[in-house]
């Protein structure tokens, strides 16, 4: 009986005739490699806010399709996922309360609109209210 077993040099050829492994590390398929260890993604710099036209960040509370509880939802930071992530973190931490990012606009559980107002400004963002 003839085994197909074959060796992992001779793998590695049929991957990659050229001999060059540089294709085989940006393989979207392979998460570990016996020469390099795991393989992680790089997170993505992708901004996933935006700006308004004056530059403030706007500060709106929301009840609507929410039980009647109230969220403040912060929108006009044109940042990446990471950075948005950070600061909305900080906010909940210094507002002892919940929240979350979701599409760019980060939501802080509660009715605290001073408090954020004031953390926002200290971060250096100009801040306006919106809505009622």
């Amino acid at each position: 009986m003839a085994s197909n077993k074959i060796s992992l040099a001779d793998w590695q050829a049929k991957l990659n005739p050229s001999g060059n492994t540089t294709t085989l590390k940006d393989d979207p398929n392979l998460v570990f490699s016996t020469a390099t260890g795991r393989i992680n993604n790089k997170p993505s710099d992708k901004v996933v806010g935006q700006n308004y036209e004056d530059g403030a960040v706007r500060i709106r509370r929301e009840t609507k399709g929410r039980g009647g509880k109230a969220v403040l939802t912060i929108s006009g930071i044109a940042k990446t996922a990471d950075e948005l992530e950070r600061l909305a973190a900080k906010l909940k931490k210094k507002c002892a309360c919940g929240g979350a990012v979701k599409d760019g606009v980060i939501e802080i559980q509660g009715d605290k609109r001073e408090l954020v107002e004031q953390l926002l400004q200290a971060e250096g963002f100009k801040t306006k209210w919106a809505g009622g």
